[in-house]
């Protein structure tokens, strides 16, 4: 990219920001975010569109932004106890302890760092702005993807609603929707066996078969198949059903039934 700018705002696409300007998806987020407690952690807050308005809760919020330029600008317009910190939120570190995590994600992004947050370990709750597309099959609409799957014993995920494109300055070409991520209190499988449980569950979402019985037995051949059979009635689950229809508790169910 050119380091020269014509105007004095551009509309940085080579970091792939979309920037929020819809009054009621504003005040959507900051509602969603009022209702947690703690610290408050922005994810890209480019212009200040959600900073502004979540300084109004008095909580301590920190806005990290990669944009060197739009951070000092930023800070200019915000006041304690709100912290604006130049930084990349991939390679960020939180602050220890309970905090909120918030933001509009970049778009090409989203995955990323939807990863990078799950496996961060002590956000409560996460109240995000992704595509809609990944705000559909991470909140589980139409059935659960693997992704969902292997992270549903320790976060409950819901889609809040759809983002129309216009809502964003420059204009994406797809919707956005609001997805809130909350860390169980009692999460349905153990810290400790979660690369066990991640595991068994990319082995039956990848497995060959047609239908769960099939699958199970091939992805978990220590089950014998009248236990699979039995678990699957016991749970009113077809044998024809497939891996994205089990629910959070059906597949802790699963990992727990190889277990003893």
């Amino acid at each position: 990219m050119h380091s020269h700018h014509p105007h004095p705002h551009p509309g940085r696409h080579e970091l792939g920001q979309n920037f929020l300007v819809d009054r009621s998806t504003i005040d959507t987020m900051t509602r969603l975010v009022a209702g947690t407690h703690g610290p408050i952690l922005e994810i890209g807050p480019g212009g200040g569109a959600l900073t502004l308005p979540l300084q109004r809760l008095g909580r301590e919020l920190t806005a990290v932004e990669i944009d060197g330029r739009r951070a000092a600008e930023l800070r200019r317009r915000t006041r304690r106890p709100t912290t604006v910190v130049t930084a990349d939120f991939l390679r960020y570190r939180a602050p220890a302890g309970p905090h909120v995590l918030v933001g509009n994600l970049p778009f090409h992004q989203t995955t990323a760092m939807l990863r990078r947050i799950l496996r961060s370990p002590d956000w409560t709750d996460a109240v995000l702005l992704v595509q809609w597309e990944v705000a559909r099959r991470r909140a589980g609409v139409g059935g659960a993807t693997l992704m969902t799957a292997q992270w549903w014993p320790w976060y409950a995920f819901r889609l809040v609603g759809r983002v129309p494109a216009t809502a964003f300055r420059p204009r994406p070409t797809v919707d956005g929707g609001v997805l809130t991520m909350v860390r169980r209190d009692r999460p349905l499988v153990a810290e400790r066996d979660r690369a066990d449980y991640q595991d068994l569950v990319a082995r039956v979402f990848n497995g060959k078969g047609r239908g769960l019985a099939r699958i199970v037995a091939v992805a978990a051949p220590e089950l014998s198949r009248r236990r699979i059979d039995d678990w699957l009635r016991a749970h009113r689950i077809a044998p024809t059903a497939l891996p994205k229809h089990l629910t959070a508790e059906q597949w802790a169910g699963l990992h727990a039934l190889r277990r003893n």
